[in-house]
């Protein structure tokens, strides 16, 4: 597969994030999920102060956010869709990069060739082509492509009847509108 522009290092962030969700969403072994340290054993204002806190908004990068259970506002749902009745984990949108990095984790009662048709559907009529291949490993996966530097790519893990999907884009910032 040829690979398009330079990965950015917000993308590569970006798509770790989406992959630590994604297998935290999907019930992974113990050993399969990311610590966060040993919990503490005291009650006091220190032991409060110790635990991990949920972070749902960071601006560090002005025109750069994300949160975790909701989209993040100025989130392009134009090029990105939220598939009806399905969940937001965590969504991500820096427009500050070229091409702009747009991520969506989410989660649904539906089987993963279900999502992967929403999207494929969503992304075909904005002009993006299908990359042939279907899946990665056993990991539901789709590309596509538009132009010559404009990619999305949507994972799907299915467990137990419900589907997390991950979907990052790298798009022109007019495509972010």
């Amino acid at each position: 597969m040829k690979l398009f522009g330079k990965p950015q290092p917000v993308s590569l962030a970006l798509l770790a994030t989406g992959v630590v969700l994604t297998i935290s969403a999907c019930g992974g072994s113990p050993a399969s999920t990311v610590s966060q340290g040993p919990m503490p054993t005291s009650s006091g204002p220190a032991a409060a102060s110790a635990s991990p806190a949920q972070t749902t908004s960071s601006t560090a990068n002005p025109g750069a956010s994300a949160t975790v259970g909701a989209l993040v506002p100025g989130f392009p749902q134009q090029l990105i869709p939220l598939m009806p009745q399905a969940a937001v984990e965590s969504s991500s949108f820096d427009k500050n990069t070229s091409p702009a990095s747009v991520a969506l984790v989410g989660t649904i009662a539906s089987p993963a060739d279900t999502v992967v048709a929403f999207y494929t559907s969503a992304l075909t009529a904005q002009g993006f082509k299908e990359v042939p291949g279907n899946t990665v490993g056993s990991i539901k996966s789709k590309d596509f492509l538009r132009g010559d530097n404009e990619t999305v790519n949507i994972s799907v893990v299915e467990n137990a009847g419900k589907s997390t999907f991950t979907i990052g884009a790298n798009v022109a910032a007019g495509s972010v509108k």
